[in-house]
């Protein structure tokens, strides 16, 4: 059997008033609430991965920002190593379209209201990256060097 790891993307969007963007989600028939996140398909640039998945997960587009990091974590339920290219973003405009299979609706929440779900976080990544962004951590976006189209 190969090691195969997946590389992820996660946005943290923070409004004016503090709150963030969650999307609440059924993951292995739990409840959970995540940043808008998910998988870089095959020849996608990682950027535009957390574009894309921003938009299908809560219908925001956004204009990213910084580079916060890339974080690992070894999902207990599946043992899969996942490599998470986290990205913090301004919120632009809400597009209205049907969400992705699985997203059950997009919270604005605040970090109080997240800590209150932390039984419910998808993984402690979700939180952490909160963290890390509320600490100043941001990195410029130019850190990640894909090749031009």
């Amino acid at each position: 059997m190969t090691w195969t790891p997946h590389a992820t993307v996660a946005v943290i969007v923070e409004d004016d008033e503090g709150r963030f963007l969650l999307v609440e989600e059924v993951s292995h028939g739990q409840v959970v609430f995540n940043q808008p996140a998910g998988h870089v398909e095959e020849g996608e640039k990682i950027i535009d991965a957390a574009l894309r998945e921003t938009l299908e997960e809560t219908g925001w587009t956004v204009d990213p920002e910084y580079f916060l990091g890339v974080y690992t974590y070894k999902a207990p339920a599946n043992g899969v190593t996942y490599y998470r290219f986290c990205f913090s973003a301004k919120a632009v405009s809400r597009v209205t379209r049907e969400l992705d299979d699985g997203i059950i609706a997009a919270h604005w929440l605040t970090p109080e209201e997240i800590s209150q779900q932390s039984d419910k976080l998808r993984s402690p990544l979700v939180m952490q990256c909160i963290d890390d962004y509320r600490n100043g951590r941001r990195f410029p976006l130019d850190v990640i060097v894909e090749p031009q189209t």
